[in-house]
This record gives structure tokens, C-alpha cells and sequence, in this order.
């Protein structure tokens, strides 16, 4: 079996996170869409239907049969995939969830319900339902590794799943709010205090005293510590050091200084604007908790403070005093009240830098992707 995972027009909507990649590959709950249908479906074939600058790197199969890329896919929804025939299209309501050839015949899909990602906010505000479905399949007929009688558990045993090589020791973990997930050689450090849900990915590091509030996800080789409520940190990306960050997501290959603290409510209790890449303006979301969006390769100094909402783009540098901009279009250095473009070559050099020190580099297709970004600075 192959086929391609689509945006379906939806690209722009997951923006900054989507600006490097496609929505198949955004990370929540345990795993990306990419990684789940490869546990779902092992033997298939898998591209990408996303934007043309993104090809290169994400490449479409030579194929007629799209899948949406914004459907967490569950049994009953890869058993109703896996029977379309030629020239059909899966529905729910009005909105196409796959098509096999020109997609004329329609069919409705009467599945278990599904959680279908419309917006980037979603990403945080699902996790929950999603992690626990992604700790479901991944950790049912399996046996988690021992819980070390230094840490206090709180609620159910069955909720907290550790894989092989990870370590934990002196922490108080709470399944009761939620399912724990610990990857491969991932550490929580001592005094450490959690609250699931949570998912800490391969490799991922909890510093120590952290507090963490479900439902985050924590993807792989990241470093977290501080304050985090409801945060999704996409890979490779650091919040070492004390701070609040609430509502958030985070791309990859970021790092937040010391003390970087977000807002994530208006103090009048409004729902919150924020800037639309779709809409390019600010849009009402209707709700009341949003905190920090930063895409890839974006950092911040010691001691930043973030407005309710605020969007960063693509290789940011903020070291500034005060709030800075609600929405910082990407390539920006932002110092006090002056913002200027980074050179692409210096954006490059900072990159491999802290690449580098995960045994990393940029590939020629990621230099490419940022080289289209740098011209249109979204």
C-alpha cells in the first residue's frame, strides 16, 4: 500500500511549525501522523501532498490515493481507508477524509470518532485525547520497565508506561490526571513533580525541581525545566532553566534563556487574538488560554517576557528587555525597540553551531527551505 499524506489546503493554518515542514510531521500526544501510520500500516509506502519549497525534503509518491494529514488515525478509520476502492472519497460531514483516484463517489465514514486538528492551538488543547490513544497503542501488550522505589506514585500503575534505558529517581509522578509515557533513555531529574498527562520522547531530559502539568509532550533530545502547563516541544529544542510556559508549542532546534516566562491569559479574562499566517493578521480564537507559538531555529535571552499569544517565526533571536511583538515574522533579531533581518548565512552558521552539538548539521534540503522562507519572511 502507498500514498501520500495531504495538507488538503490546511498548511498554512499550523504556521510557524508547519513553515518547515508538513502537518503529517507535527508532533502531539506520543507521535507525529508520519510515525503512526507506520506503526498502523508498517509495510506502506508514505509521501508528502504539502507546499512546493517543502518537496525536496517531504516528497510526494507518484500515486493517486491522499490522506488527510489533519485526522489522528485510529483502527476504525485505517480499516475504512484500507477498503476504499477506486475513484472513491471518505467523508465525515463536509470534510473529505481521503480520496483513492478522482475521489467522485463518496462514502461517509461511520467509525469510532475521530480528533481531527483544525488549527495550530490544537495541537495543545487535544493532546490529552491524543496521548492517550498514542500510549494505548504503543504500550498494550508490553511491559514497562520498573518504577525505582525513590519516586512517590499517585494513581493507577497502568497509566505509567517507562521503556528501556530511561531513569527516574526522587520524583512524584500523578496518573490519576492522566497516562505518563517515559521513552528510551529519557531522564527525570530528582525533585522533579509531575502531573500527567505526559509524554517525555527518546532521549528527552527533566531537569531538576521541574513542575509539569498535562497534558505536554516533550519530543526527543529536548531539555525542559521550570514551569510547563499544556506545552508540546516539537525535537531538539531547550527550555533548561526556571520559567513559565503554558498553552505553548515550540518547534525544533529552540532555546528559551533563563527565567523566559509566557503569558497564557488576558488579565480582563477575554479570549485571546493572535496572528493567523492564513488570514496574515490577527484573528479571534475564541478562546481564553494561548500562550507562546515559536518556529524552528527561534531563541530567546535571558529574562523575556511574552505576551499572551505571541507568534514567533524561523530563526528568531530576541534579547530584549520588556514584550516584545505579538507576532515577530521570522528571520527577525529583535533587540529593545529595533528589529532587523538576519543574514541567511549567519542564520546557517547558528544553526550548525547549536546542531553541532547533538552530532547534527543542516542538509542542503533544509538550507533550501530556509532560503525560499528568507525571501517571503513570513
Amino acid at each position: 500500500m502507498k500514498f501520500n499524506l495531504s495538507d488538503f489546503g490546511k498548511h498554512k493554518c499550523f504556521a510557524p511549525l508547519s513553515l518547515t515542514r508538513p502537518i503529517a510531521c507535527l508532533r502531539m500526544g506520543i507521535h507525529t501522523n508520519l510515525e503512526r501510520y507506520k506503526l498502523l500500516l508498517p509495510d506502506a509506502l508514505i509521501g508528502f501532498e504539502t507546499e512546493t519549497y517543502l518537496s525536496e525534503k517531504y516528497a510526494p509518491l507518484e500515486c493517486d490515493f491522499s490522506i488527510n494529514s489533519c485526522v489522528i488515525p485510529n483502527p476504525e478509520f485505517i480499516a475504512a481507508i484500507l477498503h476504499l476502492e477506486d475513484n472513491q472519497s471518505l467523508y465525515q460531514n463536509e470534510l473529505l477524509l481521503a480520496k483513492k483516484g478522482n475521489g467522485q463517489n463518496k462514502i461517509v465514514y461511520l467509525g469510532k470518532k475521530l480528533i481531527i486538528i483544525d488549527e495550530r492551538w490544537d495541537l495543545f488543547m487535544m493532546n490529552n485525547e491524543v496521548l492517550e490513544l498514542d500510549f494505548h497503542y504503543l504500550t498494550s501488550q508490553r511491559k514497562s520497565m520498573e518504577l525505582s522505589d525513590s519516586n512517590l506514585l499517585i494513581g493507577p500503575s497502568e497509566n505509567l508506561f517507562i521503556e528501556e534505558g530511561a531513569t527516574i529517581e526522587g520524583c512524584t509522578l500523578n496518573t490519576s490526571t492522566g497516562v505518563i509515557y517515559i521513552g528510551k533513555h529519557a531522564e527525570i531529574m530528582e525533585g522533579s513533580m509531575i502531573r500527567g498527562g505526559l509524554a517525555l520522547c527518546e532521549s528527552a531530559t527533566i531537569k531538576m525541581g521541574s513542575k509539569i502539568y498535562g497534558a505536554t509532550t516533550i519530543g526527543p533530545f529536548c531539555k525542559v525545566g521550570g514551569e510547563i502547563n499544556n506545552v508540546i516541544f516539537q525535537s531538539f529544542s531547550n527550555k533548561g532553566h526556571d520559567g513559565f510556559l503554558g498553552n505553548s508549542i515550540i518547534g525544533e532546534w529552540c532555546n528559551l534563556g533563563a527565567d523566559t516566562n509566557t503569558s497564557n491569559l488576558k488579565n480582563n479574562y477575554s479570549n485571546i487574538r493572535t496572528y493567523s499566517y492564513k488570514e496574515a493578521k490577527e484573528v479571534n480564537t475564541g478562546h481564553q488560554f494561548i500562550g507562546l507559538s515559536m518556529g524552528d531555529f527561534s531563541k530567546c535571552a535571558i529574562n523575556t517576557m511574552f505576551n499572551t499569544a505571541t507568534v514567533v517565526g524561523v530563526s528568531c533571536n530576541i534579547f530584549t528587555g520588556g514584550f516584545p511583538s505579538k507576532h515577530i515574522p521570522s528571520f527577525s533579531w529583535v533587540h529593545h525597540s529595533e528589529t532587523t533581518f538576519n543574514k541567511l548565512e549567519k542564520v546557517f552558521e547558528s544553526a550548525n553551531n547549536m546542531m553541532s552539538r547533538r552530532g547534527r548539521s543542516l542538509q542542503d534540503e533544509d538550507k533550501n527551505i530556509l532560503k525560499e522562507l528568507s525571501i517571503h519572511r513570513p
